[in-house]
């Protein structure tokens, strides 16, 4: 119970990663708020978490013990952050852990001077500047009652470039610097910024995720070659699982952390040091 008595912010809980964490920080004794834009935005070519996702992973979070709040919230919007982050402390006082979760793979799969200015600007609203806006909401909170854990999720893509996701790149390139210049803003009250860069993460039915399928279709790789694909740059011939992501993060979220800020955890089974 490693989480016992806190209060945990997760973005992007409908689903895939976010919902790992929200399950696995329930099983540690957190109660929660569970944000997600539950509804999809035309820029974006796939369907995002839905209002019937974002209430089961509630609902899950309930049957493992934890009193939770959901807030459809959109991170490109502040006033609907700061509502959900008001709900949040109006319902238990304090807010103890926010985890930046939300984000999207596409519009990606092509070259930097096709891209254009609506597909580069909704890449960078939701994965770099929705991370932002959640800090901007929950840290004054955390100051003041100095202490708190922000773990911000970037990819591997924040380390090094990938072909036709310039975009996504630049994004998560800079969630890894925002990390940096956060956890010097914030490290004299006691409130800790880190980042976690997974790799290529594994689809779970019951988490119902579709990132890794996103990423293959906007790399032109059928669905029947997406697993050989993707192992063929694996050191460890295995996909990094959303457990193993989500293991990371309580790590950086509970007291055994608490000398850990400005730091990146790679969660990529070797992936980055080729």
């Amino acid at each position: 119970m490693r989480l016992s008595g806190k209060t945990a912010v997760i973005t992007g809980a409908a689903r895939g990663l976010g919902r790992a964490c929200a399950l696995r920080f329930a099983e540690e004794g957190a109660d929660l708020v569970l944000m997600d834009i539950a509804a999809d935005v035309p820029a974006v070519p796939y369907p995002l978490g839905s209002a019937g996702q974002l209430a089961a992973t509630a609902r899950q979070c309930r049957e493992r013990g934890a009193a939770v709040v959901t807030a459809p919230a959109d991170v490109r919007d502040q006033a609907a952050v700061d509502a959900a982050v008001t709900a949040g402390l109006d319902r238990f006082g304090r807010l103890d852990v926010l985890v930046n979760n939300a984000g999207i793979a596409a519009p990606s799969g092509k070259a930097s001077h096709d891209i254009t200015e609506e597909e580069w600007s909704v890449m960078i609203d939701i994965d770099l500047s929705g991370s932002w806006r959640m800090i901007k909401a929950v840290a004054p909170a955390m100051a003041r009652q100095r202490g708190g854990s922000i773990v911000n999720v970037s990819s591997t893509a924040g380390l090094v470039g990938y072909r036709h996701f310039a975009g996504y790149v630049a994004a998560k390139h800079g969630l890894v610097g925002l990390t940096k210049a956060a956890a010097l803003d914030y490290a004299a009250r006691q409130v800790r910024v880190n980042v976690v860069c997974p790799g290529q993460v594994r689809e779970e039915p019951t988490l119902e995720g579709r990132m890794l399928s996103e990423v293959a279709r906007s790399l032109g790789v059928a669905a029947e070659d997406q697993m050989p694909e993707f192992l063929a740059s694996q050191p460890m011939n295995a996909l990094v699982g959303p457990e193993d992501v989500a293991s990371a993060v309580l790590w950086l979220a509970s007291d055994e952390a608490a000398q850990v800020t400005g730091s990146t955890v790679t969660v990529d089974g070797g992936f980055t040091t080729r």
